[in-house]
């Protein structure tokens, strides 16, 4: 029996580092992420990876995840060794001043 894989993507908070805002970008009172919210989830299969969820998932969020969301769509362990579930990763985005923290899950299904 062949088994698909999913993987779940969930937001589990967004920070905001203010003084940095504040120091360093065009408008300091930008504020937290206003693409995401927090707890918001998103599940990707094999045909929505090339789309980035077509236009629901930030593109440079979407670049700092994606090679592990691959690794969980291909069945792989997203962090072996590293979490206490090689099926779940924290990672976030790459925004210095308003960073997203996000959960992916890898998920089993039988066909």
């Amino acid at each position: 029996m062949a088994t698909k894989h999913k993987c779940q993507i969930t937001v589990l908070k967004r920070e905001l580092y203010q003084d940095l805002q504040e120091q360093y970008l065009a408008d300091p009172k930008s504020g937290k992420c206003p693409f995401f919210n927090d707890g918001q989830e998103f599940i990707v299969e094999n045909e929505d990876f090339f789309r980035m969820l077509n236009g629901k998932f930030c593109s440079e969020a979407w670049d700092s995840i994606s090679r592990y969301v691959y690794a969980a769509l291909q069945g792989g362990s997203i962090m072996h060794g590293w979490t206490n579930n090689e099926k779940i990763m924290i990672a976030c985005c790459n925004d210095g001043t308003r960073p997203v923290i996000f959960k992916l899950e890898r998920i089993d299904e039988e066909n």
